[in-house]
């Protein structure tokens, strides 16, 4: 496994366990203030991070496709982030500071992830 895919992988661990920091700050200091924002709705949200977890250990073990498959997860979530979560969730939640800064981090996080993950099945060995 080269070093971009390892790091990527390191890279979606720090982006997905923001998102759930982000969303049990949400279910509880921010309770009602949509219906997002509740346990249940983070109880709802558990198998997105039990399939980062699967992609992320994937990477970290090592198989040649998993790498493909990282680079799907990747898109898939890019693309739910901006065409699903910003226009329909972040507008029920009337969002604050910390609700732009979380969705600009874990999106950011999302495209560097994709980014190595794409030098890493191009063959593009990692620096340093």
């Amino acid at each position: 496994m080269t070093g971009f895919a390892v790091d990527a992988a390191w890279t979606l661990a720090v982006a997905f366990a923001l998102s759930l920091a982000y969303e049990a700050y949400r279910a509880t200091a921010k309770a009602g203030v949509s219906r997002h924002d509740s346990l249940a709705g983070l109880a709802a949200q558990s198998p997105l991070y039990v399939v980062a977890a699967a992609v992320i250990a994937a990477l970290l073990a090592g198989p040649t496709w998993a790498i493909w498959v990282g680079l799907a997860f990747c898109v898939a979530m890019i693309l739910v982030s901006i065409f699903y979560c910003n226009p329909c969730i972040m507008v029920e939640r009337a969002p604050g500071p910390i609700d732009w800064a979380e969705d600009l981090v874990f999106t950011g996080l999302l495209f560097v992830a994709a980014t190595m993950l794409i030098y890493a099945a191009i063959g593009v060995g990692a620096v340093g």
